[in-house]
């Protein structure tokens, strides 16, 4: 197995979420200290791959303005992060995918280093973050040859990512001396919260 690159490497952030919990906003696009949180997520993970493209099922438009490639479901209603990862898996030409969520404006800038190092080691298809004490299925490296595989999944009707992951080996990328980079935001009284503290 050859050692993989940052050629190698496409990246996607997911915000294509309905944001239930936060009363169906547009999480990417939610302002956190006056900058959208997808910003956040750009400006250390675009520098880590070879090329990025966001996964949104609205506001393309908004979104378009960063430069990137836009990409929606290929699954209707919604169908979770797994169906916004199997659209993106679709779409790539390099071997691997790395995956994080819209909302991580303290995502590592060790990330995609990280989870390349496990799936080299192990020799799988599929590495995960673990923050220390557990899983964090949205961060992970997906090798393209999965596609069948997920795309089998989806049309069974099934949308579970760990339940996906279970029946492939999966490589452990120990992000525990990063806690901070899963971090997440799902309510704006969380949002207030982390901006008072970081005064």
């Amino acid at each position: 197995m050859q050692k993989i690159t940052k050629n190698d490497i496409t990246g996607v952030i997911l915000a294509g979420g309905q944001a239930r919990r936060m009363k169906g906003q547009d999480k990417g696009l939610i302002l956190f200290n006056g900058k959208p949180l997808i910003e956040y997520v750009i400006e250390v993970f675009n520098p880590q791959v070879s090329k990025l493209i966001i996964n949104a099922n609205r506001n393309h438009v908004k979104y378009s303005q960063y430069g990137f490639e836009i990409i929606s479901d290929e699954y209707p209603d919604y169908c979770g992060p797994l169906a916004g990862m199997a659209s993106a898996l679709n779409k790539i030409t390099t071997p691997y995918l790395v995956t994080a969520p819209c909302d991580s404006p303290f995502i590592s800038d060790s990330l995609v280093s990280c989870l390349s190092l496990a799936i080299f080691n192990e020799n799988t298809e599929i590495s995960v973050a673990h923050n220390g004490e557990r899983l964090q299925p949205v961060f992970c490296m997906i090798k393209k040859t999965l596609i069948s595989s997920m795309n089998a999944y989806l049309t069974e009707g099934e949308r579970k990512i760990d339940k996906w992951f279970s029946q492939h080996p999966i490589a452990i990328a120990d992000l525990s001396h990063f806690p901070k980079s899963f971090e997440n935001f799902n309510s704006q009284e969380e949002i207030i919260v982390s901006e008072n503290n970081n005064d």
